[in-house]
């Protein structure tokens, strides 16, 4: 028992360190307690507001963790995808079936109205990703905060958004463009254990594979995985049906999906690519052998959350996450 709590405290420790050092190595000014004497109880009406959507609805919690990621890749992380209105970033065609605005809107009332005019929008985007992988049995991690609110949304700026086509060296190049390795692309792709895709993003693999033709399927499946495939995704089915992306334990994170991935089983065609490139294989096969997965999300998801932070000026803090001020 106390060498179980010890290791919880050691890992909560190495939290902290990774948090603080992904602030100061990236130069950006977020730091851990950032609200402590402005708004000291901002995690907590964050979390409860998450657990409170959660438990209605589960689905918010990839839904949070993709649109942080999403928002981070785009602009930087500040909450520019959470800005509405004609060709805003949320108009895209990546982003439109984003789920869980509104409990990024939940969470900001209830901040404006206990300490009004201080909490970021980006800040609590980034502590609702945290908090939504926690409630599905995965890791938490500290979060740095001080993130400011950007003041621009362009549905064109999300053309650099990896896509489900990507090819490894364009995913790797999409990633170091904006600090991340390639141990991090994986580490984050490892989000997928996760969340749904609809069927026309992955239903080209499994009828008539484009880059075959003449019918065949993506020869990276598994032979005996793509019957069932095509049950859930009929060919002239509904192409917008959501199907899970970790079809061994969809609503738990934990390594099933580098499982699946090693036995031919990733759903999306970019997700399946990481077992099949040399130099992404041998990381998934280390999340497989035990270098900690969780230990590594956490970090990865700490660096990329400091993408492009905002200070000073260059933001400002939202009233209405939805609206500029």
């Amino acid at each position: 028992m106390a060498s179980g709590h010890s290791s919880h405290i050691w890992i909560s420790f190495t939290f902290l360190l990774l948090a603080l050092s992904a602030s100061l190595v990236h130069g950006q000014c977020t730091i851990v307690g950032f609200y402590s004497a402005s708004c000291p109880r901002v995690e907590s009406i964050v979390r409860s507001t998450v657990q409170s959507h959660f438990r209605s609805d589960p689905t918010v919690a990839p839904g949070l963790l993709r649109m942080l990621f999403h928002d981070c890749f785009v602009q930087g992380c500040d909450a520019s995808i959470l800005i509405s209105g004609s060709n805003t970033e949320r108009t895209a065609g990546p982003n439109l079936l984003l789920r869980g605005y509104e409990v990024i809107d939940d969470a900001k009332t209830q901040l404006e109205a206990a300490c009004p005019g201080i909490v970021s929008c980006a800040d609590i985007l980034a502590l609702a990703a945290r908090d939504s992988v926690v409630l599905t049995n995965g890791p938490s991690w500290v979060v740095p905060l001080g993130r400011r609110d950007g003041r621009v949304s362009l549905a064109s700026d999300t053309a650099n958004l990896p896509a489900f086509t990507d090819s490894v060296d364009v995913q790797k190049k999409k990633f170091s463009a904006l600090g991340l390795n390639t141990q991090d692309l994986v580490a984050l792709a490892g989000g997928h254990t996760i969340g749904t895709s609809a069927c026309r993003f992955f239903q080209y693999r499994t009828y008539n594979f484009t880059k075959i033709g003449n019918g065949a399927m993506d020869p990276a499946i598994d032979p005996s995985f793509l019957p069932q495939l095509r049950a859930l995704c009929p060919q002239n089915g509904d192409d917008s049906k959501r199907v899970a992306l970790d079809t061994g334990s969809p609503n738990s994170f934990d390594t099933s999906y580098f499982t699946n991935l090693r036995n031919g089983r990733g759903i999306l065609e970019s997700d399946q690519m990481l077992w099949t490139d040399a130099s992404t294989k041998t990381i998934v096969q280390r999340f497989l052998m035990g270098l900690s997965f969780n230990l590594e999300f956490g970090k990865s998801m700490i660096k990329m959350s400091n993408i492009g932070v905002k200070i000073g000026n260059a933001g400002e803090i939202r009233k209405i996450c939805s609206k500029i001020n």
